[in-house]
C-alpha cells in the first residue's frame, strides 16, 4: 500500500486523498494554487473545511466574513500561518490578492457555526525536542477552536534533525495518554532540492514503510508510530491534520526508543 501522494503544483483545486485511501477513515486532503484575481467557491458540504495559508494573500467572504484579509504570508519557515476554518453547511469564497497556494482539509462534521479567521497572532507556538529532535511546533486549530475532528499545526525542523520523536502514535483513546487521530503530513523545504525521510510503523510491523520526503509530497498516517528526519542542510517544513473525536495534542512514545527523550 502506498502512504506517499506527490502534488506537482498547478492551477486550480487538486484532491490529494479521501476517506478510504490508506486505510484513512476521516480525512480529505487537497491544494489550491490561484493567480491573483483568481477565486474558488467552496460549497456547503457535511465536511468542516480547513484553509491553510501557505504562500500569497487572498480575501474570504460567506459563513459570517465579508472580503476578510488572509495574509500575506510570504516565507513557510520565519512567518505563521493564516488558516479560516469554515463550519459544515457553510459556503466560503476565496478571491487571491496576490499568487496564493492553500491547502484545503477537510474532515466530516454536523457542526454547525459561523466561518473562523485564525490570524497568526492567535496561533499557539512552542519549542518541542532537543538537540537532534527538535522542531517549532505551531498550532492552529486546537481544542479551543469549534471543531468536530480538525486538529491542526505547523512544524519547522532544523537541519539533520528528527521530528515526531522518539517515535510516537496516536492509535487509541486512552486519555489522558493518548487519543485515536489520523494524520496527514504534508512537506516543503527551504531549497528545492531539500529532503527527508519519513518512517510509518506499527507494533506489530503491519505497517513498515520508510519514504523518501520532498518538497510537495504528502504522507498519510492511518495509524503507527511516523517519525521523519530531514538532511543536513535542509530545513524541513510539515504542515500535520489530525482528525479523531478527542481532539488533544497526546500521544504515546514508542517505549523502545522512550529512553532518548528522558536522558
Amino acid at each position: 500500500m502506498n502512504y506517499r501522494v506527490v502534488w506537482k503544483p498547478r492551477p486550480g483545486l487538486a484532491m490529494l486523498s479521501k476517506p478510504g485511501d490508506a486505510g484513512m477513515k476521516h480525512l480529505s486532503f487537497g491544494m489550491i494554487a490561484l493567480g491573483s484575481g483568481q477565486a474558488h467557491h467552496l460549497a456547503p458540504c457535511e465536511q468542516e473545511t480547513a484553509l491553510v495559508l501557505l504562500q500569497g494573500a487572498a480575501v474570504a467572504s460567506g459563513g459570517g466574513l465579508e472580503r476578510a484579509p488572509i495574509g500575506p504570508r510570504a516565507d513557510l519557515f520565519t512567518e505563521k500561518p493564516w488558516t479560516v476554518l469554515v463550519p459544515a453547511g457553510c459556503a466560503c469564497d476565496v478571491e487571491a490578492t496576490a499568487d496564493c497556494q492553500f491547502a484545503l482539509c477537510q474532515a466530516p462534521s454536523t457542526r454547525p457555526g459561523q466561518a473562523i479567521l485564525i490570524p497568526p497572532a492567535s496561533v499557539k507556538e512552542m519549542s518541542l525536542g532537543k538537540p537532534g529532535f527538535q522542531r517549532r511546533a505551531l498550532m492552529m486549530v486546537t481544542e479551543e477552536v469549534p471543531a468536530d475532528l480538525l486538529f491542526i499545526g505547523e512544524a519547522i525542523v532544523p537541519p539533520a534533525n528528527w521530528a515526531s520523536f522518539p517515535p510516537h502514535r496516536h492509535d487509541i483513546d486512552d486519555l489522558p495518554d493518548e487519543v485515536d487521530m489520523e494524520e496527514i503530513y504534508y512537506f516543503r523545504f527551504d531549497r528545492p532540492e531539500g529532503f527527508g525521510i519519513q518512517k510509518i510503523y506499527t507494533e506489530s510491523r503491519s505497517i513498515d514503510e520508510t519514504y523518501t520526503v520532498q518538497d510537495h509530497h504528502t504522507v498519510l498516517i492511518p495509524e503507527g508510530y511516523h517519525p521523519v528526519a530531514t538532511a543536513p542542510g535542509y530545513t524541513m517544513y510539515y504542515l500535520w491534520v489530525m482528525a479523531g473525536e478527542n481532539r488533544r495534542f497526546l500521544s504515546r512514545q514508542d517505549p523502545d526508543h522512550r529512553w532518548i527523550a528522558q536522558g
